[in-house]
């Protein structure tokens, strides 16, 4: 049986990061393993996690909250990608900040819609 969070391009977009990220960081130091590695690959898993948990809870709000943590995993792993670019782990990776900036924005549009109209 299909979820419903399948059809979610943001959901889609996150699984296509975590693999980019997962290929990134396989370049990074051998002593990063624990430290950056790490890091970085559980927010990218995190964020792809979150929205398909949120879209299964049972409410609007629920999701919402879900989603929010989704951006915040999302704005760690960008955090964490700019340190590992600022100490020369990693080249400036111009694709995979495209993705993460989509992210955001499907992220924010996924929100939106779920708030419905503003007064």
């Amino acid at each position: 049986m299909r979820r419903t969070y399948h059809d979610l391009l943001a959901w889609q977009r996150s699984v296509k990061l975590a693999k980019e990220v997962y290929s990134v960081t396989k370049g990074l130091p051998d002593d990063e393993r624990f430290g950056l590695v790490s890091q970085m690959r559980r927010a990218a898993v995190s964020v792809a996690s979150n929205i398909a948990e949120g879209s299964s809870r049972s409410g609007k709000q629920e999701f919402l909250q879900f989603l929010n943590i989704a951006k915040g995993s999302l704005s760690e792993l960008e955090t964490q990608l700019t340190i590992a670019e600022e100490l020369a782990f990693v080249e400036r990776d111009t694709a995979l900040r495209n993705t993460i900036d989509e992210l955001f924005g499907l992220l924010h549009g996924l929100m939106n819609s779920l708030r419905g109209p503003r007064p």
